[in-house]
Parts: C-alpha cells; sequence; structure tokens
C-alpha cells in the first residue's frame, strides 16, 4: 500500500491562482487527484479549473475536509502560508517552493513537530503514487504502480529514475522527493521507515546528493538495525569542488562530512548496493 497518501486523500493549494499554482492544479486534477479547495488571499470566491477559492484556509475547512496541502508561494511567503496550514491542523504539508530562508525553515519545521504534522520539502516535486494520487510538479507518464520505493533530493532525476524503471517494466509503490534545501521537514531515514514497515514495497531506491547528513544517519540507523529490504543508492556529485553550491541550496560540501566519499563508504559499510549510474540500478532490482 501507498505510504503517506492515497487516492483518497484530499487536497488544498495554497497559491493556487499563480501560475505555477493554477498550471500544476490543472495536471493534479487530470490525474485524479481530490483537489477539493484553493487559497489565496484576496482570491476567495474565484474558481481555478472548477476548485473553489478561498482567502483563508478556515474558511475553505468549513466545508471541506482537508488531508493535505501543496504551497506554491513565493518564498518570503512560505512561512507565513504553512503556519496558516499547522494552525488548521492539515496534517501533510507539502513545499514546491525552493530557497525558503534558512531561519524560516527552521522555525516551521519545528511548529509542525509540535503538532505531529509532517512537512515534505522545502523544494520539493511532491509525492505520487503511480496511478491512484501525485500531490506534485512531476511529469506522471514516467511513473508506472509496483513494489520499489523511491526516496529523492532531486526531482529531476527521481523523474530519470523513475523512467529507466518503467521502461524496463519495474514499477513503483510511492515515490517522494523529501526536498534540496539545506533544511528539510522530512528525512531520508523518516521515509526509509516508512517502507521498511509497508508490505507492498520490496525494494528502497535512495537517490542522494552531496551536503548534509541524511545519508550518513541512514546508513548509522542501518548499522545498528540490519537491512530488512533491498536496498540501492545513487549518488551525485562525485566531481563537485570543495565549498562550491551545486544545484540545490543543500549540495555544499564543506570538510568531510556529507562529501561524495563520506556518504558512499557510509552506505556501501551498511551493505547498501551502490549504482553509479542511473541504469545500473536495474542489475540490483
Amino acid at each position: 500500500m501507498p505510504i503517506l497518501i492515497n487516492e483518497e486523500t484530499r487536497v488544498l493549494v495554497q497559491g493556487i491562482t499563480g501560475k505555477q499554482g493554477s498550471m500544476h492544479t490543472e495536471k493534479m486534477l487530470e490525474y485524479g487527484t481530490k483537489i477539493v479547495a484553493g487559497v489565496t488571499p484576496g482570491k476567495g470566491g474565484l474558481k481555478v479549473h472548477g476548485v473553489p477559492v478561498y482567502d483563508k484556509i478556515e474558511e475553505a475547512i468549513k466545508s471541506n475536509r482537508i488531508d493535505a496541502t501543496i504551497v506554491f508561494v513565493p518564498a518570503r511567503n512560505v512561512f507565513y502560508a504553512v503556519k496558516e496550514a499547522i494552525e488548521n491542523n492539515i496534517k501533510i504539508i507539502i513545499i514546491i517552493t525552493e530557497l525558503t530562508p534558512l531561519h524560516d525553515s527552521l522555525q516551521m519545521i519545528e511548529l509542525a513537530r509540535n503538532k505531529g504534522i509532517r512537512i515534505i520539502g522545502p523544494n520539493s516535486a511532491g509525492i505520487i503514487v503511480p496511478n491512484k494520487i501525485k500531490i506534485g510538479i512531476m511529469p506522471h507518464h514516467v511513473f508506472s504502480y509496483g513494489k520499489v520505493g523511491i526516496m529523492s533530493r532531486s526531482g529531476t532525476l527521481t523523474y530519470e529514475i523513475a523512467n529507466i524503471l518503467t521502461k524496463n517494466g519495474i514499477g513503483q509503490s510511492t515515490s517522494i522527493s523529501v526536498g534540496g534545501d539545506r533544511v528539510v521537514g522530512t528525512t531520508f531515514l523518516e521515509v526509509y521507515k516508512m517502507f521498511e514497515e509497508d508490505k507492498e514495497t520490496e525494494s528502497i531506491v535512495l537517490i542522494g546528493e552531496i551536503g548534509g547528513t541524511m545519508e550518513e544517519e541512514l546508513s548509522k540507523y542501518l548499522m545498528e538495525n540490519g537491512i530488512k529490504k533491498n536496498t540501492i543508492a545513487y549518488i551525485v556529485g562525485k566531481a563537485a569542488p570543495p565549498e562550491k553550491r551545486m544545484g540545490h541550496a543543500g549540495a555544499i560540501v564543506i570538510g568531510e562530512i556529507g562529501s561524495y566519499k563520506s556518504k558512499l563508504e557510509s552506505l556501501m559499510k551498511v551493505g547498501v548496493k551502490i549504482a553509479m549510474k542511473p541504469y545500473d540500478i536495474i542489475k540490483y532490482l
């Protein structure tokens, strides 16, 4: 079964009247996602692709059950949008916006954790359960339903690897983009534990990158608990120069921790299979 979301999840779109919010609302609706409301301050009363728009979340939830929200607002406004979602007790918050100010991210993640609310992102491509629901911006035609769980920092690499799997007849149970900013609300370790408990997920593919310590934290967990499911990692950033940010805000290495070498060695030590190229993943599945 999928993790975090399923075809019954009812979704709010924050920033639905903007270009990105409107475009991806239409694509999510086409995929079958139950988008029940949108919020843009000052735009209450409008409709976007048939979805009613409200000024505030508290107005939207008076007439709609909302399980998750997807955030398409400018980085400077993300904190206020997410705080509003937390105050209205929406249990899953997926933030698409890139480069949210660091201290804003730290504050909203702390607020969410104190209320048992899960944040995915910032700078996430979203979550997809192929053929059932997507809350995100991914090109859904490259995904197919199956038994491989994907967790990734990079949206684009997720699409590429999902496409490779699908073309080789290998479907995915759930694919989660945890986000590429320096601080994100949900870590690889947290997603890995969910895949471990999911009976339909037989193998787990990790798409990591330099910077941060999420891969090393997962390695420590696997060292202490052992590998219960076939796990394959593909790490990018081998040729990145030190102390230079590459791509994502979080993709920067200062010192040894968080380096390509550190991540690769720690994962190999606990028995994770390492793919040196995206196509190598196939031979381990």
